[in-house]
């Protein structure tokens, strides 16, 4: 069995922020990632995993906006050493409790690529893919246009325009809980 743990990079997804996240503790989505590890598909590229799970206690980050969804624009990188961006929330609401929930694991290998690697185990959950329904969510362009381009905070990967126009047309109506 693959040993699985935290990495410091998903700890961001809390109540309080504006990602989805799991209502019980770090410890317990550990737990119940390696109970569906044999349920793991294969990421966009290898050494990347997407182990599906129930979305019992998961919520979504995601809110639908409309004329009179209040918004925050902010410019920030998401940590030292990324390149900065627009960033735009949606305030007030409440998160959308989850329908479907994929936990995004990165082997030890990959992770050492960028020297990210934060322990010796098989693989580190890197993120909470939370949403509200069981469609396929777009990656955000600029995550998207990050691993493209190999930038710093991206994994390289290939995508088709098709892609990118869907996920830009996906997210112009959306924005994370702020």
């Amino acid at each position: 069995m693959s040993k699985v743990t935290i990495n410091s990079f998903v700890r961001r997804q809390t109540v309080e922020s504006k990602f989805s996240h799991f209502e019980e503790s770090w410890e317990e989505l550990v737990a119940l990632v390696e109970a569906h590890m044999d349920e793991a598909k294969p990421g966009y590229r290898d050494g990347i995993l997407l182990v599906p799970v129930p979305a019992a206690g998961f919520k979504s980050g995601v809110v639908l906006v409309n004329e009179t969804t209040e918004l925050k624009v902010s410019f920030g990188a998401r940590r030292r050493g990324e390149e900065p961006y627009v960033d735009v929330v949606a305030l007030g609401g409440q998160k959308l409790d989850a329908g479907y929930v994929e936990i995004v694991l990165y082997a030890h290998y990959v992770l050492a690529e960028e020297n990210e690697a934060e322990t010796d185990a098989d693989y580190e959950i890197i993120s909470i893919n939370a949403r509200a329904t069981a469609e396929p969510e777009p990656q955000h362009p600029v995550s998207m246009a990050r691993n493209f381009l190999q930038m710093a905070g991206g994994t390289k990967a290939e995508y088709t325009a098709e892609q990118f126009a869907e996920s830009i047309i996906y997210w112009s109506t959306r924005a994370m809980k702020g």
